[in-house]
Order: structure tokens, then sequence, then C-alpha cells
């Protein structure tokens, strides 16, 4: 797999008790501006066409904003501190223009090209496969039913770099409950958008586009796995995988996929969209190990991404005493890779 090819980065109400890691603790175009460019456009001999482009481009504005519009007034959610961290926040101007998100480029400054694309209204979320209770709902519908609260997580990418993220969500448990996995149930298989028009990498053919990602049933009810709507006390923003994206901490980062249209349960394990593409250096697990090293990127060490500071890495990224017993006797699993 070349070097340029890099992996995507990236339950229940508040609980009492504190584990051993915490400590204490729209975008619509404005009318002034919108006819600024009428004028710019007129006098650029445009005319018609221009003003045309014009328009288009500010329906296509507004309509990639008013996912978040329809839901702003849910944020901020109130803070669980059980789930809080030793480390500072990263700064948002920093976690928002340092991205991956392979859709709209292999690098890491997407984020302009995802908020200009990325049209999140309308958006619906299908959940079907092995479920009493398969529904196919409205983005504003579901986060309106869920309980809403904000934690802070940090986030490891397998590239060995991290930060520190409020992120505002739903546990995935909340999810389970609504829908009622049936016995058989045995993986969770996470799916995102394919629009190339929309998104120009999933242009590049060699992908196995969509992006998918999976986890276990026991990995989906364990408390960290978290559903995520908001990041910073507000909407999260494009770039960060709007409207719904997934967080696991305790693993690599591109197991935490980003705008998700559909959410499938099953009885066979997916192939997640790395792991297709090399299972060699990408497995199913991903689990953070300091002594499990990636063939490009050791895993020793990390450099926190606001600071530059190099600092050792954590197993599980520091999550342990919740996610462990989740892996009881399974020493012949790759679970680090």
């Amino acid at each position: 797999m070349p070097a340029a090819r890099r992996p995507s980065s990236l339950a229940a109400p508040s609980l009492h008790r504190r584990p051993s890691w915490a400590v204490s603790e729209a975008q619509v175009t404005p009318e002034d501006v919108f006819l600024a460019r009428r004028k710019i456009l007129k006098g650029l001999g445009l005319g018609a066409a221009g003003l045309a482009f014009g328009t288009a481009f500010q329906m296509k504005e507004a309509r990639a904003a008013s996912a978040a519009e329809k839901t702003a007034d849910l944020y901020p959610a109130e803070r669980n501190g059980a789930y809080s961290i030793e480390r500072d926040i990263t700064p948002e101007e920093i976690n928002s223009s340092y991205n991956n998100f392979y859709e709209f480029g292999s690098h890491k400054q997407i984020a302009d090209a995802a908020r200009s694309s990325l049209v999140t209204d309308p958006w619906s979320i299908m959940i079907d496969g092995m479920v009493d209770k398969p529904e196919t709902v409205e983005f504003e519908d579901l986060v309106r039913g869920m309980p809403l609260e904000e934690r802070l997580y940090r986030h490891r990418c397998v590239e060995a770099w991290s930060m520190t993220v409020p992120w505002t969500g739903f546990p995935v448990s909340a999810l389970l409950d609504r829908v009622a996995p049936q016995a058989g149930a045995k993986y969770i298989r996470f799916e995102t958008f394919h629009d190339p028009a929309m998104a120009s990498g999933q242009k590049q053919s060699w992908y196995p586009w969509p992006y998918v990602e999976g986890i276990t049933i026991e990995e989906a009810r364990n408390e960290l796995a978290f559903m995520v709507t908001g990041a910073y006390g507000k909407p999260i923003e494009a770039q960060f995988g709007a409207p719904i994206r997934l967080a696991l901490p305790w693993k690599y980062g591109f197991k935490s996929i980003k705008s998700i249209t559909r959410i499938s349960f099953t009885d066979q394990r997916p192939v997640s969209f790395w792991e297709e593409i090399n299972a060699a250096e990408y497995g199913f697990w991903a689990n953070v190990n300091p002594d499990v090293p990636h063939p490009r990127w050791s895993q020793a060490s990390e450099r926190i991404l606001h600071t530059r500071e190099e600092v050792p890495t954590v197993i599980y990224n520091g999550y342990g005493e919740q996610v462990a017993g989740l892996y009881a006797g399974m020493e012949g699993e790759a679970l680090y890779r």
C-alpha cells in the first residue's frame, strides 16, 4: 500500500461513578454578501449565467447548512463529567482544519472541500438487517429522540497523532434499544454515503466506496461507544463527518466512520474499508496498543496535535478499565492491527 494512502481518522445518561482515567474538571450567506456577489458578477460581465452560478452556489450553501440549523437548538448539551480526561481540549481551530476524510481528498486539509460540498439535508439513515424495528429515519427525527450529552474523549489516529475532542451525541446502546436487535445479530455494519458528484474523492475508483466499518454487538453496548452529532458545543461541521458519525475512543480513528447513512445488524463479520484495501495493515479490531506497531508507524508513542508533545501510548488509549473485558479469551485474534 503506497505511503500516500493513509486511513481515515479521525452509554446511557450521565453516570455518577468516575473511571480511573477521569479527572475533574448559520451558515446561510447573508443577504448583503449575496447582493455584493451580484454586483461583482455584473461588473465582470458575467450577466445571467454568472448570476445563475451564484444562485446555485448560494442554494448549495443553504442546503449544506440546513441539517445543522435544524438541530442547533439542542446545543450545547450538558457535559457528562464521568467522561473527562487529563489533557487539555484540542483547540477547535486546529481540530477543524486537520482532518482525514478520503471522500474529499487524501490529505489533511480537506475542511474547505467538505464544507462547500457535503450536502446534509435531506439526510436519512437506514437501519436494517436483524432487528425487530427496522426503519429509515430522518436525521433530525433521530437526534431529537435521543438523550444528547457532551463527553470529552481522546482520539488516537493510527498515524500516531492524537487529539482531545468535546463530542456531543448519544450512546450507541440507546440506538440498539430503539431498534431491538435480534438474538442472532452479532455485528453492526456502518456505511457512509456514496455520491461521487458531491464528494470528488469518491471518483477514485481504486478505493472500495462507500466507506464501511463494523463492530460487534458487545462493543456497541459498551458505555464508551458513542454516536456523534456535535462538537465544541454545536452541531458537527462537515469535515468531522456531519451530520452523524461514530466515536470509539479505545480504537484507532479510522474505525470511527463518518457521515453515516446506513446501519445494518448482521450475523456476518463486516469487512471494513481499510481492511478490504490491505488486511495485513488494517484489521477488524484496531484496538490501540503501544506494543503492536503498524508496518509504517510505531505505536509506542503519539504526538499530541496541538502541543506537538510526544507522549507514551497507553493500551486501549487509556480506556482499558472500560473495554478490556470485551476481549477476554480472544488471544488468538489480531486485536490490535
